[in-house]
């Protein structure tokens, strides 16, 4: 069964094949969207569109779209706090506990819909469950994320993601200090074998690299400012983990328990420090920032005290 919806194209991908624009715009891999074009569920004008034709900015294209199980949004019980909104983006300061959006694998609570109860609307664009959606943070990390309000922004923010011209800082706390004190991992993820949802540096796996520079040294921890040149699934937990420093905190990924026990610390200490990007419409470039919430400051004064030292 199909659901036939229909898409305007935007400025930003006039000119671009059928295939590549409406992977886009309905957040389908381009294969996928190759193969409905093969089967003639792409049309325009009653027309069905090959998948190597060229679309036309402004031009209404009507995709039939597989029928999905319905989406099941779950809110927060408090308010995401909002560091900018205008009619084309909202960037927020993600909470820790929060998905970015609904999952199988994940019944607490999601960003969409916390902004959905908090009135901020997103974008018609991508799969319903990841609607408005650019860029992921893991449940347990927290900080800056912006998502697309317009269908505009929506396709003109996943092409600065796609091609790394947005500029993301993270802070970690690892174990350990990093010797260098400042380096670059250069590693390739892909699925662990062992969990699907698990992640790891296997051969064959997608291009990875992680900068990193030590900020603050204390007993037995560094505080780092890490940098993204790419942007993979468990990305910087995964380099730390493999280099021998893993986050504090993250048992997944061989953080020591007893250390999270001392400082009662429930998820690892990861946070999207800064986030910088041009306006998908006004074109200006824009930086946002996040303090460290609670749990993370709290437990960084702890380890700067010397939790070893007793």
């Amino acid at each position: 069964m199909s659901d036939s919806h229909m898409y305007m194209v935007p400025d930003g991908l006039g000119g671009m094949r059928t295939d590549a624009a409406v992977s886009v715009m309905t957040g389908l891999s381009r294969s996928t969207v190759a193969k409905m074009c093969d089967e003639n569920k792409i049309f325009f004008h009653g027309k069905p569109l090959k998948k190597s034709e060229k679309v036309v900015a402004g031009s209404i294209l009507d995709v039939e779209l597989p029928m999905k199980k319905e989406v099941v949004f779950r809110s927060s019980d408090a308010e995401i706090p909002l560091l900018y909104e205008d009619d084309d983006i909202v960037v927020i300061d993600k909470p820790h506990g929060l998905a970015s959006h609904p999952s199988l694998n994940f019944e607490g609570p999601d960003v969409l819909g916390t902004l959905r109860d908090m009135g901020v609307m997103l974008c018609e664009y991508g799969p319903q469950e990841r609607h408005g959606i650019v860029h992921r943070l893991d449940v347990g990390t927290s900080g800056c994320l912006v998502l697309a309000k317009s269908n505009t922004a929506y396709s003109v923010l996943k092409d600065a993601f796609r091609y790394r011209k947005v500029k993301k800082v993270y802070h970690a706390l690892v174990q350990g200090h990093p010797d260098p004190f400042k380096g670059t991992v250069d590693a390739p993820i892909g699925h662990s074998g062992s969990k699907q949802w698990k992640m790891a540096i296997v051969e064959g796996g997608r291009p990875s690299i992680t900068h990193y520079v030590t900020l603050e040294v204390m007993p037995g921890a560094a505080l780092l400012e890490v940098n993204l040149e790419t942007g993979r699934t468990h990305q910087i937990r995964v380099h730390m983990s493999a280099i021998g420093h893993p986050c504090v905190g993250d048992g997944v990924y061989g953080a020591d328990p007893s250390i999270s026990r001392r400082l009662h610390l429930e998820r690892q200490w990861l946070h999207a420090r800064r986030l910088s990007f041009t306006h998908p419409l006004s074109e200006e470039w824009m930086t946002f920032e996040a303090p460290y919430p609670k749990d993370l400051d709290e437990s960084l004064n702890i380890m700067r005290e010397g939790i070893y030292s007793s």
